[in-house]
Parts: structure tokens; sequence; C-alpha cells
């Protein structure tokens, strides 16, 4: 029986292929070298110097903004929390996008917790804008909380 059904398996495997007709591939085109726009790319540099940062809740609880400054250098990234250690960021630039890792360190938005965060910035105009991802070592619904961010230059 096992055969049997096997074989009637294959035969209508390969009836499927026959009854499939393929369209001939068509050849590749390049386009002329100018037409080929080169993706925007940023720098630390690009963005260098003290960043007044506000973060809301994707919610949208405007009760629950927070705001803080980042130092931004050509060679590194650092939170600077009121009251705290700065709290140094593990940067990777890609194209127009600055991934951020940060932590773990306590959170300011939930005492006596560690948090760890991951962004993505991109500078728009005058503004650094983002997403930000906390991520709380705990196991209730509640472990991760994503932020918008929006930056301006410190005077």
């Amino acid at each position: 029986m096992q055969q049997t059904m096997r074989r009637c398996l294959v035969l209508a495997g390969g009836l499927l292929l026959l009854g499939c007709e393929s369209e001939p591939a068509e050849e590749a085109t390049e386009l002329p070298a100018d037409t080929v726009a080169a993706a925007p790319t940023i720098s630390l540099a690009d963005i260098a110097g003290t960043w007044n940062m506000r973060y809301v809740p994707e919610s949208g609880d405007t009760t629950a903004v927070t705001n803080s400054q980042i130092q931004v250098t050509a060679d590194g990234w650092m939170l600077l929390l009121a009251d705290r250690d700065p709290v140094e960021g593990v940067v990777t630039i890609s194209g127009d996008s600055i991934l951020v890792v940060e932590g773990p360190y306590e959170s300011i938005r939930r005492d006596g917790i560690m948090v760890t965060t991951n962004s993505v910035y991109r500078l728009e105009g005058d503004r650094l804008v983002g997403t930000v991802v906390a991520h709380y070592p705990t196991s209730d619904d509640d472990s991760v909380l994503v932020l918008r961010s929006e930056g301006t230059r410190a005077p």
C-alpha cells in the first residue's frame, strides 16, 4: 500500500512539473553608472555634539515622556541621565541609520529594574529621530517597551 501511495505521489509531482510552462529567462541589463544613486550614509562625526532627547511610548501616553541627553563624538556615544553615571552605547552604522545598544543600566522608568535598549536613529533635517526598544529582564507581559525618540542639538 505504501509503495502504491509513493508511486502515485511521484507520478502526480511529475505531471505537475510537466504542466508548468516556464518563461524564457530575460537577460539582466545593467543601468548606466550615472543612473544608480548611492545610498545615503551617515557617520557619528555628522551628528557630533550634545543632543536633548525626548522619548514617548508608542502608546502615546504623554504623561510617561522622559528626557535625557546623548553625547556623540566621532568615536562614540554616551547616554547622559540625571544623577547617574554615563551609559556607553555600542554603535553600528548602516547607510543612513545609526543603531545603538545601551546597557544594561538601571531604568529611569521602572525603579530598581535593569534595562537594555536597542535603538535606531536617523538624521531628519536638524532632528535626530528614531525608535527605542527597551528590554526588561522580567517574564511579565510588559517586558518590552517601544518608544519614539526625537532630539535636537543642545545650544
